[in-house]
């Protein structure tokens, strides 16, 4: 998938809007499912790895090693140095993707169930609509409309036994959705990584280093004796969340529109919430089911108007 990946990344970089196929391929339908599938599910193996783990150690440690395979794996077949523009870049980007997107992701698990915070994480699309204003893209009104409705499915969703007795959570997973939706507004107005997999090497790299020092500013702990199911949750989080999902990602963005590149968001709340309670034994009330379907039905509304303009930014790259 590597040379596909940046040859299909290239193209992209070179033409602002890329083609999309009238039938999808095996390899897009495959990249699909990974997205669906296994960024929905990585809440539920933070959740478990997070019983061995502190929170923001084991995001540093996740996107340090992964950064560093893919980087080198990236340098062994001939691809540059990034620029120390680049390398800037990336770290602003890193920080705010996953320094406080991730992190906060992580810090939140720990006092609200899995399914709740995907729910939450949803809205994510709508967030990007509202910062690209800045910008000067101006959004439709059927994307207005599903603004309003994705808040109020929000709201609903903070009223859920999930978020009773968490205030701490509930900030943490605002700060870090809004972070996440920021970094990616800026990785696509301006603060350019380097090409292909390169880039997401080096933003793995400066934001595990920037989680790195939060987790050292919180003086976790950084012992690593832990029980065997946490280590395959954290190698679960590395090699499937941090390098196979995402490189899916980017080949979607690269050869498919954005509605089908960025599904993942219309299925994932619905994945991490059924991992939830089947395996993770999470209880969900009645309320947060409906909250959340408020919520998956405010993108499913953005994304039929997205359909139709397509100069609204896509989504930046998700990671779970």
């Amino acid at each position: 998938m590597g040379d596909e990946l940046d040859d299909g990344i290239r193209s992209r970089q070179v033409n602002a809007a890329p083609s999309v196929p009238g039938a999808l391929s095996p390899l897009i339908i495959g990249c699909i499912a990974v997205t669906w599938l296994v960024w929905g599910s990585t809440y539920l193996a933070i959740r478990f790895a997070l019983q061995g783990f502190a929170p923001y150690f084991l995001m540093a440690t996740r996107f340090l090693v992964a950064g560093t395979l893919l980087l080198g794996w990236q340098l062994a077949r001939g691809a540059m140095m990034p620029t120390g523009r680049q390398w800037g870049n990336a770290l602003v980007v890193g920080a705010l993707m996953l320094g406080g997107g991730m992190g906060g992701v992580a810090y939140t698990e720990q006092t609200i169930p899995s399914g709740v915070v995907v729910a939450f994480i949803a809205v994510m699309p709508l967030l990007l609509v509202v910062l690209n204003l800045a910008f000067g893209v101006r959004p439709k009104r059927v994307e207005v409309v599903a603004v309003l409705v994705g808040l109020g499915g929000v709201l609903m969703l903070t009223r859920g036994a999930g978020f009773h007795g968490s205030p701490a959570g509930l900030v943490a997973i605002m700060l870090a959705t809004m972070g996440w939706a920021l970094g990616s507004v800026l990785a696509q107005r301006g603060f350019t990584l380097a090409p292909g997999a390169t880039g997401f090497a080096t933003e793995m790299l400066c934001g595990g280093i920037v989680l790195l020092v939060i987790s050292a500013f919180r003086r976790e702990s950084w012992l690593v004796q832990v029980p065997p199911g946490v280590w395959l949750a954290w190698l679960y989080l590395v090699i499937f969340g941090s390098l196979i999902a995402f490189s899916a990602y980017m080949l979607l963005l690269a050869r498919t529109s954005a509605s089908v590149a960025t599904s993942y968001a219309l299925v994932n709340p619905v994945v991490a919430l059924l991992l939830g309670v089947t395996i993770g034994g999470e209880a969900v009330s009645r309320w947060e089911w409906s909250s959340s379907a408020v919520i998956i039905s405010s993108v499913i509304l953005l994304f039929s108007g997205r359909r139709r303009q397509p100069s609204i930014a896509q989504d930046g790259r998700e990671d779970s």
